[in-house]
């Protein structure tokens, strides 16, 4: 790659995954974009010239599609300053960032502009924004609004939220959402359990003599959102999309039963795709003790033959991507209810995993132990969440995507201590976890990321063009 041109930064590894295969390369960078891609000891006139030592290699940044940073409204959650730099520590360079739990949710025109304004100055890795659809916005034009103001697409529940300014939709409104989404393919993302199934579960004995008084027994939290819960509202998705011929994404699967209904309506051409979280993949109900609030979320997490399904059906392609859903709160929220500070109650703490500095690593840490290569890991976080929203220039390292890379020790192993994250509150499920692979260096557009960085760039679909 002899090339008398100048250029910003050059990279050089042993093991480059290049164009989605490994190979010796050094990747040359100008203007936020690789300009080339050599061999390792080309010559290449650069301001920052880095070789990575031989137990690191050269990825593409991962594009987390589903982070709740929660500012402005409830930045005492999160925020985009300590959101995006643990996202750089995780190797993350692009989040796409959920209309809730903020407030004012990301309904409108002007609470997207709200979002931008708090994120642009404080952000040090690319960030994206969902839209909302909730009842008080269909057929108002706000939809269309938002999506020719860039959003990704448009995420609704189709049970409680547990944030009153976002309430679900009912089945008729998915229907009356998704039909108006389909006029210009705008997509629905659905967080899908059925509240008619989740009334039925409340109203039926979940206490058993062995299990402790109260909300602490997670036993009896599983009980109270069952499989069925998931699986008939995923129906009622499928039932949309072939009604309407519009787009769906399932978010956050954490039920295998629903897997047959998913294969069947891609089998029969319906435009479904869906995730997983590294939660779900990791984590497995037998070994979550009563009163460890630090693991609730909703859908919750499962037993362990369930996790392995999971696991299947990423590898056979009936799940197309995972992504962390980072839904931080305080520690106060995370243990409310509880006799003390590290314990809470199922029934009244905030439910939602803070995990977005570690999801690669766990994902990797999962994969590695089932011979999963990193690549394919690389595949569902990287190359596939790019691909759901739409940015072509990302995911993937080649001539003209943005420079987002990340060196990253795959072999490296580390023990997780709350205390070290970067996420704003010290609570994860992750605490005290032995994970495999660390995050040497994060580039975002070609620079080094870290709170010295210029900010990062806000993204808007392709076809909208860039906002900074």
């Amino acid at each position: 790659m002899a090339d008398a041109v100048h250029h910003d930064l050059v990279v050089r590894a042993r093991r480059a995954l290049v164009d989605g295969a490994w190979r010796e390369a050094s990747v040359a960078v100008r203007d936020g974009r690789v300009v080339a891609v050599g061999g390792l000891t080309d010559q290449v006139d650069a301001t920052v010239d880095v070789t990575l030592p031989d137990d690191q290699v050269l990825l593409p940044g991962v594009v987390d599609s589903h982070v709740h940073v929660n500012e402005p409204g409830r930045t005492e959650w999160e925020g985009f300053a300590t959101a995006t730099r643990a996202a750089a520590a995780g190797g993350v360079t692009t989040i796409v960032d959920m209309p809730l739990n903020s407030i004012p949710p990301t309904t409108t025109v002007d609470a997207l502009e709200q979002k931008r304004a708090a994120a642009g100055p404080q952000s040090v890795v690319d960030v994206g924004f969902w839209g909302g659809a909730i009842p008080a916005n269909l057929g108002t034009g706000d939809l269309r609004a938002l999506h020719e103001a860039g959003v990704f697409g448009f995420k609704a529940f189709l049970s409680p939220s547990g944030a009153d300014e976002f309430p679900h939709l009912s089945t008729e409104q998915l229907h009356q959402a998704m039909a108006e989404l389909a006029v210009f393919d705008g997509l629905l993302i659905v967080h899908a359990e059925d509240p008619e199934g989740l009334d039925a579960a409340a109203a039926s004995p979940t206490e058993a003599p062995e299990l402790p008084a109260g909300g602490a027994a997670y036993d009896a939290f599983v009980r109270s959102r069952p499989d069925v819960v998931e699986r008939t509202a995923i129906e009622h998705v499928v039932d949309a999309l072939r009604a309407t011929g519009g787009r769906a994404h399932v978010l956050h699967l954490s039920s295998a039963t629903a897997l047959d209904t998913i294969r069947a309506a891609k089998a029969e051409g319906l435009r479904l795709t869906v995730e997983t979280c590294p939660h779900y993949l990791t984590f497995d109900a037998e070994h979550i003790g009563d009163g460890a609030t630090q693991f609730k979320c909703c859908p919750p997490i499962r037993g362990e033959a369930n996790r392995e399904l999971l696991w299947q059906a990423l590898v056979d392609g009936t799940i197309d991507v995972v992504a962390s859903d980072h839904s931080p709160s305080t520690r106060e929220l995370k243990f409310a209810g509880g006799p003390d500070a590290a314990h809470g109650d199922f029934d009244v703490a905030w439910g939602g995993i803070s995990g977005l500095e570690l999801s690669f690593r766990a994902v990797w840490t999962g994969a590695r132990q089932r011979g999963i290569p990193l690549e394919t890991v690389v595949g569902w976080m990287s190359r596939g969440t790019a691909a759901l929203v739409g940015l072509p220039a990302k995911g993937r390292i080649s001539v003209g995507a943005d420079a987002d890379l990340v060196a990253f020790a795959p072999e490296t192993p580390v023990t997780i201590d709350v205390d070290d994250l970067s996420h704003r509150n010290p609570v994860t499920a992750y605490d005290d976890a032995r994970l495999f692979g660390e995050v040497a260096a994060t580039w975002v557009g070609g620079r080094l990321a870290g709170p010295s960085a210029p900010p990062a760039r806000l993204l808007v679909r392709p076809d909208t063009g860039v906002a900074s």
